[in-house]
């Protein structure tokens, strides 16, 4: 895969899935069954500035390889502290925002991975 397009897909389903947060956050807190939405607006903001940065990378001509290795670090840092997060709040969130939260993470695993293969093709 072309590593402009990994990072379009990684700015886009980054951008909508902040927009969503952002502008839902008592949504995500119910289904969480979390009374914070500070934290989860504050998630939302971070993807959609996250997303932006992406998508001027994507755009970048040249590619940047040292913006696109700190997308690779950014994405693994998610998946990370999202399993993290995870592990230490099973018992106060709900079952299904455990499984939300750990798919989001496999699919910015999944956008890492293929990140890193495309840079390497460079």
């Amino acid at each position: 895969m072309v590593l402009k397009n990994v990072l379009l897909i990684n700015a886009i389903s980054s951008g909508l899935t902040g927009l969503l947060i952002a502008l839902s956050p008592k949504v995500v807190a119910s289904i969480l069954k979390v009374n914070n939405t500070a934290t989860i607006i504050g998630t939302g903001a971070f993807l959609v500035v996250f997303s932006l940065f992406v998508l001027v990378t994507a755009f970048k001509h040249p590619r940047d390889k040292a913006w696109t290795k700190l997308i690779i670090g950014i994405d693994i840092t998610w998946v990370i502290v999202s399993i993290i997060v995870t592990a230490l709040l099973f018992s106060t969130i709900s079952m299904i925002g455990s499984v939300v939260i750990l798919a989001v993470a496999a699919w910015v695993g999944v956008m890492a991975y293929l990140q890193t293969k495309a840079l390497n093709k460079l």
